[in-house]
C-alpha cells in the first residue's frame, strides 16, 4: 500500500520535532493574525478619535470650556485629545503660580504635552515588535524543520540496499510543508508590519503638529 501524501496524511506520518515545529507556526500564524486585527482596529479607532477631536478643536469654541469638557474623561482619551488635556492642565497650573515667565509656562505646558504624545505613539506600537519577529524568524523556524525532516528522510535510505523516489518522496513532502508554514506566517506579518509601522508614523506626525500648532496658541495666551 502506498504512502498517503494527503496534506493531513504527511503532517501525521511526520516526525515528532517536524510537528513540534508546525504547531508551533500554526499557534504563532494565528496569534499573528489576531494581533493584525487588534492593530488594524486600533488604528482605525485613533484616526476616528483625532478627526473627532480636531473638528471640536478648530470649531471656534472656549479652548477652557472644550478642557473643562475633556478632562473628567483624561483616562480615556486618545491622540490630541489627551495631548490638548495634557498641555492645558500644566499651562493652567503654572499660570496660577506667581512669579514665573510666560516662557517657562509654555516650556512646561510643552513638556507635559510631550510626554502625553510619547505615551500615545507607545500604545499605537505595541505589538509592531511582535509582528516584525514573526516575520523575521518564521521562515527560518519552517527551514529547520525541512532540514529535519529531510535529513531524517534520507537517513531512512541507508537501511535500504536499493533506493526510489517513492521511498524518500513522503519524508520530502513532509519537511516541505514546515517550510509552507513558515512562509505563511511570515508573509501576513510583514505587510501587516510594514503598513501599521507607516500608518503609525503618519499619526504621530499628525500628533506632532497639533502640538507645535497647540504651541503657538498657548504662546500667545500666555504673553496676552
Amino acid at each position: 500500500m502506498g504512502a498517503d501524501l494527503s496534506f493531513f496524511g504527511l503532517i501525521a506520518g511526520a516526525s515528532i520535532v517536524v510537528q513540534l515545529v508546525m504547531f508551533l507556526l500554526l499557534a504563532v500564524s494565528v496569534l499573528s493574525w489576531t494581533m493584525i486585527f487588534r492593530k488594524r482596529s486600533a488604528i482605525q479607532e485613533a484616526r476616528e478619535a483625532a478627526d473627532q477631536f480636531e473638528e471640536r478643536f478648530w470649531s471656534g469654541g472656549d479652548l477652557a470650556n472644550l478642557y473643562h469638557q475633556l478632562e473628567p474623561r483624561s483616562g480615556e482619551l486618545k491622540g490630541p485629545a489627551g495631548i490638548f488635556v495634557a498641555g492645558f492642565k500644566e499651562f493652567i497650573r503654572l499660570r496660577k503660580q506667581s512669579g514665573i515667565d510666560p516662557m517657562s509656562v509654555l516650556e512646561g505646558a510643552q513638556r507635559s504635552m510631550r510626554v502625553a504624545l510619547s505615551r500615545e505613539v507607545d500604545q499605537l506600537e505595541i505589538h509592531l515588535s511582535f509582528l516584525a519577529t514573526v516575520g523575521s524568524t518564521s521562515p527560518y523556524v519552517g527551514l529547520f524543520g525541512t532540514v529535519w525532516g529531510i535529513m531524517n528522510a534520507f537517513r531512512g535510505l541507508g537501511n535500504v540496499h536499493q533506493a526510489t523516489l517513492a521511498m524518500v518522496a513522503p519524508g520530502i513532502a513532509e519537511a516541505l510543508i514546515a517550510t509552507a508554514m513558515g512562509l505563511f506566517a511570515a508573509i501576513p506579518a510583514v505587510i501587516a508590519y510594514n503598513r501599521y509601522s507607516n500608518d503609525v508614523e503618519r499619526l504621530e506626525i499628525r500628533y506632532d503638529n497639533f502640538l507645535e500648532e497647540f504651541s503657538s496658541i498657548l504662546q500667545r495666551q500666555a504673553h496676552a
